[in-house]
Order: structure tokens, then C-alpha cells, then sequence
């Protein structure tokens, strides 16, 4: 008789897969968060809205309920990503701004 209490190799490959892929995307999500920290310093020069960004983001992450179960870290991932793309511009708009209130004081204006 087949004994069928055990499981196949094929399925223990999947959950290996499927472990390895969710521990890949805890990890990105770890390494976004850690990236959002560092722009953290920059907040009192971005005004509101890069307060409202970065504090926004970093409760979603750590809020429980979320738009996925908190196993699929997806949506946590792309609200960081959002986060970080909108404060590396607005961090690029504000070092713009500063550069050309420099030049012009440089050339007496």
C-alpha cells in the first residue's frame, strides 16, 4: 500500500520557493525601511509634506492591518518605495533651490 501521509518532493520544493521568495521580500522591505530612516534627517528642511510621507509610510509599515496579509509584504514594500521616490525628489528639489539662492548670493544678486 502507498503510504500517502507524507509529502512529495515536488510540493516541499514549492514551500521551499515560496519561503524563499517571502524571506527575499522581508528583507527588501527591511533594507527600504533602513534607506527611509537615513532621508529621515533631511524632514526639517522638506517641510510638511516630506514629514507627512515619511511618517505615513513608516505607520503603514508598522501598522497591522494592511491592504495584503502581513506574511505578503508587496504593499508595504511599494507604499517605502513611494516614500523614498517622493522625498528623493523632493529632497532634489529643495538642493536645487538652496544651489541657486547660493549662486546667485556668490555672484552678488
Amino acid at each position: 500500500m502507498r503510504d500517502d501521509s507524507h509529502l512529495s518532493l515536488g510540493w516541499i520544493l514549492v514551500i521551499a520557493l515560496i519561503v524563499v521568495v517571502l524571506l527575499a521580500i522581508l528583507i527588501g522591505a527591511i533594507i527600504l525601511l533602513i534607506r527611509l530612516f537615513r532621508v529621515r534627517r533631511m524632514l526639517t528642511e522638506l517641510g510638511a509634506g516630506g514629514k507627512f510621507a515619511f511618517y505615513g509610510a513608516l505607520i503603514y509599515t508598522i501598522f497591522p492591518i494592511d491592504l495584503l496579509p502581513d506574511p505578503i509584504y508587496l504593499d508595504d514594500v511599494g507604499v517605502l518605495t513611494g516614500a523614498l521616490i517622493y522625498l528623493s525628489k523632493l529632497a532634489a528639489k529643495h538642493k536645487a533651490t538652496n544651489n541657486q539662492w547660493l549662486y546667485a548670493q556668490r555672484r552678488g544678486g
